[in-house]
């Protein structure tokens, strides 16, 4: 039997009022044993990420530094593979590269770029992800596919990980497949096909829809599947004596049952004792070993950090 992947935890934020809390916060979240300092990729109120996350990891000596995740419509590929492979070279390696097909619509809507079919998004993003690829290996690469073009390219600079990691999160049947065969690094979403953060994003996070979407990934991955670190972003955490009172008023204001709240891997409540037995189990029972919470959670959550870190 394979050994679990031992614990690793990430921090996700998105703006700071000025360079002082930014650099405090990534500096707090080292200091606390977390991994990774990441970050979505949207046009609203946040700090655009390759910046943020360079003076990010510019503050900080082991702080990993990634977003979640990149959205593939926004930036032509090899312009963005240029600036990962930047980031690495000037963070000594310490970049994770979380990419996806972008589903915001309200992004697509203030900028005017086109929102095209989920298909056509998917399709657009495996020929973008096999470009980044390209342009991040040793050897100059061409590619040519329905939306890209490259021809006698040579991504410079080099990484200085001779390959780092590569997340794809999704939802759906379509992305997590593609994950599954392409990432090292899976994250377990909700379905967003809504294109916002509404309902049916919310109906899809019980533990029986999990339990779908990573058997979906186990089904794709096939052999590889030991090879891939399983990943969540944990929205519901709440360090608190009183779990069950905390169950049933998150439950209330949410609109689900409380089993969805004790059940589901995007939830987390309790003491953290109960927090650490609850991740052990979701460990053994999905494989989730790299989990992200939010910038409010760095300081209650650390305790349930210092217990599970590293084993």
């Amino acid at each position: 039997m394979t050994s679990p992947r031992p614990f690793r935890f990430g921090v996700q934020t998105s703006s700071a009022p000025n360079r002082k809390a930014w650099v405090d916060l990534a500096i707090k979240a080292e200091a606390n044993g977390y991994d990774v300092l990441t970050m979505p990729d949207h046009f609203g109120d946040q700090l655009a990420p390759i910046p943020a996350l360079m003076t990010a990891a510019d503050a900080t000596t082991t702080l990993r530094v990634g977003a979640l995740v990149l959205d593939n419509d926004y930036k032509h590929p090899v312009v963005l593979a240029k600036e990962l492979a930047t980031m690495d070279v000037l963070s000594e390696g310490r970049v994770e590269i979380g990419l996806g097909a972008g589903w915001m619509i309200s992004d697509y809507q203030q900028s005017g770029i086109p929102y095209d079919t989920a298909k056509v998004r998917i399709d657009r993003f495996a020929e973008g992800l096999a470009v980044i690829k390209g342009a991040l290996a040793a050897d100059t690469f061409s590619f040519s596919g329905e939306h890209y073009t490259i021809s006698d390219y040579n991504g410079l600079p080099k990484p200085v990980q001779p390959r780092p990691p590569i997340l794809i999160g999704g939802g759906g049947k379509r992305v997590l497949t593609l994950a599954a065969r392409e990432a090292d690094i899976v994250g377990i979403n909700g379905t967003l096909h809504e294109g916002m953060i509404g309902p049916g994003a919310i109906e899809s996070m019980t533990a029986e829809a999990v339990d779908d979407k990573v058997a979906i990934v186990r089904a794709a991955a096939g052999a590889r599947m030991a090879d891939i670190e399983m990943n969540v972003r944990v929205f519901m955490v709440n360090v608190t004596e009183d779990r069950a009172g905390r169950i049933e008023k998150l439950s209330s204001a949410f609109g689900v049952p409380s089993a969805f709240m004790e059940a589901s891997p995007f939830a987390l409540i309790g003491t953290p004792a109960q927090l650490v037995e609850d991740l052990l189990a979701r460990r053994d029972k999905w494989g989730f070993s790299y989990i992200i919470v939010g910038a409010d959670d760095v300081e209650p959550f650390a305790p349930v950090v210092a217990e599970l870190a590293g084993k």
